[in-house]
């Protein structure tokens, strides 16, 4: 049974019993180490920098993105940055974009050592552990900006999916001049689900990838004269079983 409580659970509980938690700033910040949502706005300039998605099928323009792995020890492992390397996903997962290796930009330096991505990665990593105890988490790193220059942004152009992996996370970083992009999961297995729009930056999605299936809505300009709206996430994945690969 797909339920999302009216009262809030504690994120692992959540993940247990309903394959997913919903954050608020505070839930997120009360789970990682102290300063750290002091530390995070520093981080916030770097989706002004992130270079143009040149793989998209649908002929779009609208997407811009930075991608970087790591691998995660557990318990209490160092987290560590591998050489860079490509996203891949079957198409059973991503039919639109799946199949094919996709080279992107990495995150910059200056940010995927900065304490507090390492301390959001792993923190969540450690979380995620307690839900699903594995000795090692290997974890794709995903900066996207999704745009109105063109009227129209399509923040999962794939539709309604799955990932492929254990975890994903989804965390709204900046939304700006945009109606729209309403996040929805539903039950893989089942009719329920859950729509809503995230608004305030640092609200996170946590999902269980085997029990949801989740899409994000277009977005469009809030005012149609002006086509200068964005909307930032960082989206994480975790994964026991090493990254997908061809």
């Amino acid at each position: 049974m797909f339920n999302i409580p009216s009262v809030p659970k504690p994120a692992v509980q959540g993940l247990s019993q309903d394959g997913l938690a919903l954050l608020s700033p505070a839930d997120l910040a009360a789970i990682l180490p102290t300063g750290w949502a002091r530390d995070w706005p520093a981080l916030g300039a770097s989706w002004e920098q992130l270079p143009p998605d040149t793989h998209l099928r649908d002929g779009g323009h609208y997407r811009r993105r930075r991608h970087s792995c790591f691998i995660q020890d557990l318990p209490g492992g160092q987290l560590v940055q591998t050489p860079h390397r490509a996203h891949w996903q079957p198409t059973d997962y991503n039919a639109l974009h799946g199949g094919f290796e996709r080279w992107f930009e990495p995150v910059d330096p200056a940010v995927a050592t900065a304490p507090a991505w390492g301390s959001l990665l792993a923190g969540l990593g450690q979380l995620f552990g307690q839900v699903r105890p594995v000795p090692r988490w290997y974890i794709e790193a995903h900066q996207f900006r999704i745009d109105t220059t063109g009227g129209v942004g399509r923040p999962t152009p794939e539709g309604a999916h799955r990932d492929g992996v254990d975890f994903v996370v989804v965390m709204l970083v900046a939304r700006r001049g945009v109606k729209g992009g309403e996040t929805r999961v539903f039950d893989a297995n089942g009719p329920h689900g859950l729509r809503f729009v995230m608004q305030e930056p640092l609200t996170t999605l946590l999902l269980d990838d085997a029990r949801v299936i989740h899409e994000t809505t277009p977005i469009l300009p809030l005012d149609a004269a002006v086509r200068d709206g964005y909307r930032d996430t960082l989206v994480l994945t975790y994964r026991a079983d090493g990254f997908q690969a061809p």
